[in-house]
């Protein structure tokens, strides 16, 4: 307010001057100093009224001063407030720029707290979009932590937790957040994929184990069947921990099924091949027979190795060994027959171990097993066909000897005939026959020359002798050998019998004149008599086998010998030996004689033949 000049009585000079009279409050001031002066008051009480009026203004002036003070002071803290706030806001956003800097100096109050005010609200939506925007990935972050260590991630009324953290709302820490969830997604993705794997390794040996899946998967965790989305199966790592506890608890349980359906289907392939099964006995199990030559890893088939299958294998075993029980003693017996034509083919004794009444009491008794029993027969089958094939190229020697033998006795039987030179039907046959068995015969000598060598030789080969239905082969060769020497001697002692006999008839006719006529009917009877294949006469017969102690034939066979001296020696040994009598026996001299004398009158050229 400017100075003013009041006149007037008795007023202060300093009071009159501090009011302007050309302002309203100084033409207010004279007008009530003229109303004063007009009303007769002292100079000294309009001097007291003046500061009186002037110590009211100065409190009126005051309080305004005080109340704008005041005001300043609310809109300073309120822009400092604000100020404040957007500095925490932008720090806390992360995006400081001149665009929410405010320009101090040239600007009022009012002015600084309009131009802070949509930069404050700004950053407000700003920081809520950011919270909403963190709190969303830090949702889905624990969600997914929750789900990998099975937690429950719920407040108390169920709703998911929202986490308000302003400190740092940058959008570092949203990239920071974001790329945390995608490697938790990540880490879920793989979980799931894995429980995935888990869960279906489970339903496979389930399925070949033949077991509750739906129950075994829900031993480990509920959500791992029946689940409708991913986000409901459990990927924790009590629940990987599970599955794989329970896929090796299941292949444990697989290779001890595995193990013990092989040993029982093994079973069943020897009852099998023991029975002689059909393939139509066997349909019903091919597919459980299959499981012995395969793999624990190629075994999948459902239910293949379920407890039901093992118990109806089992069953089967059971069934077929009350039947193996019952139809043992026909294997055996089938394999004994078996073994006994192999050994009659090849003149071989069989193992009497092994006779039929022997097995029979086995098997009754029950000291041995049918099954060992039968091994051992087909053992002895086995080697008695490599004997066989060994013996081969001696047993031909012997069937062609054993064929001339024979056609030598056939000859003996025509020599001995005298209608043989008849013109009858077929005589022209049996002389070319005669012809080929003379040359036959006359091979006879060199065929047991030859064969006594080779049996000598397969011998020592393999240090056992060669016998032939239970007599040393050589053993037979040898006697055959000293007959046939016998033979021919009684041949030459007829010849001479002969020409003595026919000296005497000479001396009888010149005695007494006359020849006696031959009887050669009754002489050719005796003859044919004593001739039979089948007798045990002078007549010749094909070699019988005699049986002898395989004991006595050892000593000469590891004893080395000449070629000539061993056939005399084993014979002598063998009839010091042998108690039985020999079936092919020589005649005495006495008896030659008598026979000489009984065919005194048959022809001159018949020789007489002994065995």
């Amino acid at each position: 307010m400017g100075e003013m000049v009041v006149a007037g009585y008795g007023m202060d000079k300093a009071l009159r001057t501090s009011v302007s009279f050309d302002t309203p409050c100084g033409a207010l001031l004279r007008e009530l100093e003229q109303i004063w002066t007009e009303i007769g008051e002292r100079e000294q009480d309009k001097d007291r009224m003046f500061l009186e009026l002037e110590t009211e203004c100065m409190r009126v002036y005051r309080r305004k001063v005080d109340s704008a003070n005041a005001e300043k002071a609310n809109l300073r803290q309120s822009l400092m407030a604000k100020e404040a706030e957007l500095k925490a806001l932008v720090a806390s956003i992360g995006e400081n720029g001149p665009r929410f800097t405010v320009d101090e100096k040239h600007t009022s109050l009012k002015d600084q707290l309009a131009a802070v005010t949509p930069l404050l609200e700004d950053l407000r939506v700003k920081k809520q979009d950011r919270i909403k925007q963190i709190s969303n990935v830090q949702s889905q972050i624990e969600k997914i932590k929750a789900q990998i260590s099975d937690h429950n991630y719920q407040d108390s009324d169920g709703s998911i937790k929202q986490l308000n953290d302003d400190h740092d709302l940058s959008t570092r820490r949203i990239s920071d957040l974001q790329m945390q969830l995608r490697n938790l997604q990540k880490e879920k993705s793989d979980r799931l994929q894995k429980v995935f794997i888990y869960v279906d390794e489970v339903h496979c040996l389930c399925a070949v184990l033949g077991m509750d899946f739906a129950k075994t998967v829900k031993e480990v965790h509920p959500s791992l069947h029946g689940a409708n989305s991913e986000n409901s199966t459990n990927i924790s790592d009590r629940t990987l921990e599970g599955l794989t506890q329970t896929i090796l608890k299941l292949k444990a349980e697989k290779k001890t099924r595995v193990l013990k359906l092989q040993e029982i289907v093994e079973k069943l392939h020897k009852l099998w091949n023991l029975m002689e099964s059909t393939e139509q006995e066997r349909i019903n199990f091919s597919e459980v027979a299959a499981v012995l030559g395969s793999t624990e890893e190629e075994i999948n088939s459902p239910g293949i190795l379920s407890l039901e299958t093992i118990q109806e294998t089992e069953e089967e075993v059971e069934r077929l060994t009350i039947q193996k029980a019952s139809r043992m003693k026909e294997l055996v017996l089938k394999k004994r027959l078996e073994l006994e034509d192999i050994c009659k083919n090849a003149h071989m004794e069989p193992d009497m171990s092994t006779a039929p009444e022997k097995i029979i009491a086995l098997i009754d008794s029950g000291l041995v097993d049918p099954c060992e029993l039968l091994s051992s027969i087909e053992v002895k089958i086995t080697k008695a066909n490599e004997e066989s094939l060994t013996r081969k190229d001696i047993m031909e020697r012997v069937d062609k000897w054993l064929s001339a033998c024979d056609e030598e006795t056939w000859l003996e039987e025509y020599n001995q005939d005298d209608n043989r030179y008849s013109a009858g039907r077929g005589a022209h046959l049996n002389l070319k026959r005669a012809e080929k068995a003379r040359i036959t015969v006359q091979k006879i000598p060199t065929m047991i020359d030859n064969l006594i060598a080779k049996t000598f030789a397969w011998e020592d080969e393999r240090n056992v002798p060669f016998l032939y239905d239970g007599v040393r082969l050589v053993a037979i060769l040898e006697e055959q050998k000293l007959r046939r020497a016998q033979r021919e001697e009684d041949k030459r002692r007829y010849r001479d019998q002969k020409k003595l006999q026919s000296l005497l008839l000479k001396e009888k006719e010149l005695i007494f004149g006359s020849k006696p006529s031959p009887k050669k009917t009754s002489s050719f009877n005796r003859r044919t008599g004593n001739h039979h294949p089948n007798s045990n006469g002078a007549g010749f017969m094909t070699p019988v086998p005699r049986r002898v102690s395989a004991g006595s034939a050892t000593p000469e066979l590891l004893t080395p010998r000449s070629y000539s001296g061993r056939y005399n020696n084993y014979f002598k040994e063998n009839r010091r030996l042998t108690t039985a009598p020999l079936n092919f026996s020589v005649g005495s001299k006495e008896d030659s004689m008598s026979s000489f004398a009984s065919i005194s009158g048959s022809e001159p050229d018949s020789p007489l033949f002994l065995h």
